[in-house]
């Protein structure tokens, strides 16, 4: 740990509305990737693990530039709740300025919703891989991949309340459309996180 972490944890904590949970949502994603590549590179290589060998060297070379990605997100999702607020701060002295400050202020919200779906997005697509590697990646480090799985499933739920929460001010086909690619994503999570449970308790043998 640096004091840079300690600096991004402070922001966090700090008075100001951003980073807020949608950010924290990407962090979550990132710690998850980390956690994840970790276990890759513990069982590449190794005989006893061999089954797992493809599968770890693909997570490490999918994965290991999107950690950039999702931090990437974190700071996206600040600079979209930034642009809502902006937004609504517009002046309303007139019906032109009115109109132009609801048509800001609605793209801006769709934009407020649209980061942090792309962060569940992400999550999902690494419980995907996440679930085939729990199969055969190196059962002394399966805890670990175990921890990945919870941290993406909580990045997957952070960012969902910070989607819909945009999603409940404004209407319409693209809102609808928004709404039907959450719940999708929302109930993958849910159901391959389950899977990767049953899977870790089966390889460790807990009941």
């Amino acid at each position: 740990m640096n004091e840079g972490y300690e600096e991004v944890l402070r922001s966090i904590a700090s008075s100001d509305p951003t980073p807020g949970g949608g950010s924290v949502a990407a962090l979550s994603l990132a710690h998850a990737q980390s956690l994840t590549i970790m276990v890759a590179r513990l069982t590449e290589g190794k005989e006893k693990w061999a089954d797992g060998h493809e599968l770890a060297e693909a997570i490490i070379s999918k994965w290991d530039p999107k950690m950039e990605v999702a931090i990437g997100l974190a700071e996206k999702d600040a600079h979209a709740f930034d642009q809502v607020m902006g937004a609504y701060r517009l002046p309303k002295s007139d019906e032109k300025e009115k109109e132009f400050r609801n048509s800001s202020i609605r793209e801006a919200t769709i934009g407020a919703a649209e980061a942090p779906l792309e962060t569940a997005t992400e999550a999902l697509d690494l419980l995907s891989d996440i679930e085939s590697f729990s199969h055969s990646c190196n059962s002394n480090a399966l805890t670990d991949l175990a921890s990945a799985a919870e941290l993406s499933s909580s990045a997957v739920k952070i960012a969902s309340m910070n989607v819909r929460i945009n999603l409940d001010f404004i209407e319409g086909e693209d809102v609808d459309e928004l709404s039907t690619r959450l719940d999708a994503v929302v109930g993958q999570s849910s159901s391959s996180l389950v899977r990767i449970r049953t899977k870790v308790s089966e390889r460790l043998g807990w009941k």
